[in-house]
């Protein structure tokens, strides 16, 4: 009888384990269809993300066009939500400033991923004197709420989208170094890890191969979630008139000008209000959803 060779036998292995990957994903993909909270918040994201590429096409106003004779009008099948003070359609500057907020959340998320995974997994991994120094430095970041860390460093490198978008990714790092650091200190005591570095695999290789990826599953999560918060802290920076610039259209600069005709004209402070709620709303209830998908014990 003819025993099975080496290659058939590690042929057969990498198979099992593909298997394994695929089936749990499958789950996953599965308990996460199943949350109807996490499906309530993918449906509101889906019809931000449609109305920010369908409704500049369908509405064929100029958004920076003044038009002061139908300045305040009320909504009407010409302007559905109306006017604005300026006579430009508000339904049309809420889609367009969608663009912007979201994107100010994204790009901020991604700066706060870019630096928080990497000084995460080199504190939470190596440990020492590295641990020491980053953790004090992620110390001296929290000792801040998120927007008045956000204002200072506006206050610091300027006016401008692109420093809106530093400042609020600059605020999500903390939270991203803690929770890698976290995941990482028992990642390098499992036995695959201990393995590694005994048949001298370098400590770079380890992070890269074992380490990250094994601390990407709460990170997914925290990514979720922290989107809600930085576009709260972009809104509010466009709020105080440090944000996205005027005239172009951003959620929380169309909120801080509207203030001043909140008496006059309350639909005006209330559309990009409900859409900063709704976008918070939808990314935290999908963040729910994933973390519920994602660990099945929390349930």
């Amino acid at each position: 009888m003819s025993m099975p060779s080496m290659g058939a036998m590690e042929v057969s292995e990498g198979d099992l384990a593909s298997a394994a990957v695929e089936t749990s994903r499958g789950r996953t993909w599965a308990r996460l269809r199943r949350h109807r909270s996490a499906q309530f918040g993918a449906l509101v994201l889906a019809l931000y993300l449609l109305a920010t590429i369908l409704l500049p096409i369908l509405i064929r106003y100029d958004p920076d066009h003044n038009n002061l004779a139908e300045a305040f009008s009320q909504p009407s099948l010409k302007h559905l939500l109306g006017t604005d003070e300026l006579g430009r359609d508000e339904l049309l500057r809420l889609a367009l400033a969608a663009r912007w907020t979201l994107f100010v959340g994204f790009a901020a998320v991604a700066i706060g991923l870019l630096f928080g995974l990497p000084l995460g997994s080199l504190s939470g991994y190596y440990g020492g004197w590295i641990d020491l120094l980053l953790q004090r430095f992620t110390d001296v970041l929290l000792a801040f709420p998120g927007i008045l860390l956000a204002l200072a460093l506006v206050a610091g490198l300027g006016v401008g989208l692109r420093n809106v978008i530093v400042s609020v990714g600059i605020t999500s790092i903390p939270s991203f170094i803690r929770l890698v650091r976290a995941s990482a200190l028992s990642i390098r005591e499992l036995p695959y890890v201990e393995a590694a570095r005994a048949l001298g695999v370098p400590s770079w290789l380890i992070l890269f191969r074992h380490v990250i990826p094994n601390s990407l599953a709460p990170v997914i999560v925290q990514a979720t979630l922290q989107l809600g918060f930085a576009i709260l802290v972009a809104a509010g920076l466009g709020f105080l008139g440090l944000g996205v610039q005027p005239p172009t259209p951003e959620w929380g600069s169309m909120l801080g000008l509207s203030r001043n005709y909140m008496f006059s004209d309350q639909a005006l402070v209330t559309y990009p209000g409900l859409a900063i709620f709704g976008a918070v709303l939808a990314f935290n209830l999908l963040g729910d959803g994933l973390r519920d998908a994602l660990d099945p014990r929390l349930k």
